[in-house]
C-alpha cells in the first residue's frame, strides 16, 4: 500500500513533468515564432516607409508635372490667341487694301470712261491712252493677285497653326480648345 500511495504522486508528477515540457517546447517554439515575426516586422516597417518616401515624391513629380502641363497650355492658348488675332488683323489690313485698290480701280474706270467720251479723242490718240491705261489695269492687277496671294498665305498659315495646336493638344493628352465656338477658326477673307 505504501508503494500504491507514493506510485499516485509519482505519476502525477510524471504528468506534470510531460506537461511541463510540452509547455516548453511550445514556448521555445513561440519564442521562435515570435523573433521570425519580429523580425518580419521590422523589415516591413522598412518597406513601408520606403514606400511611403518613394509615394511622397512620386506626388511631388505629378503636381510638377501637372503645374507645368497647365503652364504649357496656358502659354500654348496664349500664344495661339496671339497668333490668331495678328492673322485676323492681317486678314482686316489686307482685305481694306484689297477693298480700297479694287474702289480705285472702280474709280478710275468711271473716269476713264468718261474722259473718253468727252474728249472725242483721234483713233490713234484713243489707241494710246488705252495701251497706257492697260499697262496701268495690269501692274494694278498684279497688285491685286499679290494681295490675293497674301491672303491666302496668311489663311494658310492659320489653319496650319490651329492644326498644329489640335496634334500638340492631342499628343500631350489635352482636350483640344473648341475653336469653332470661340470663333477663332473663321478668318475675314474678301474677294
Amino acid at each position: 500500500m505504501g508503494n500504491k500511495r507514493l506510485n499516485e504522486p509519482l505519476q502525477k508528477a510524471n504528468a506534470e513533468v510531460q506537461t511541463l515540457r510540452t509547455e516548453l517546447a511550445n514556448y521555445e517554439k513561440d519564442k521562435q515564432s515570435l523573433l521570425h515575426t519580429r523580425s518580419r516586422l521590422v523589415v516591413l516597417e522598412q518597406q513601408h516607409s520606403k514606400l511611403v518616401d518613394d509615394h511622397r515624391k512620386l506626388e511631388g513629380k505629378y503636381d510638377e508635372l501637372h503645374r507645368r502641363k497647365e503652364d504649357l497650355l496656358a502659354n500654348y492658348q496664349d500664344s495661339l490667341q496671339d497668333v490668331i488675332e495678328r492673322s485676323a488683323l492681317q486678314n482686316e489690313v489686307l482685305g481694306k487694301r484689297l477693298d480700297d485698290v479694287q474702289a480705285a480701280v472702280d474709280q478710275k474706270d468711271v473716269q476713264l470712261a468718261a474722259v473718253l467720251q468727252a474728249a472725242h479723242l483721234e483713233p490713234s490718240a484713243l489707241e494710246m491712252v488705252t495701251s497706257q491705261l492697260e499697262d496701268m489695269l495690269k501692274t494694278k492687277n498684279r497688285a491685286i493677285k499679290d494681295l490675293h496671294f497674301e491672303l491666302a498665305k496668311i489663311a494658310t498659315t492659320h489653319q496650319d497653326v490651329i492644326k498644329a495646336y489640335e496634334r500638340k493638344a492631342q499628343g500631350s493628352g489635352l482636350p483640344p480648345l473648341d475653336l469653332e465656338v470661340a470663333g477663332l477658326l473663321h478668318t475675314t477673307v474678301h474677294d
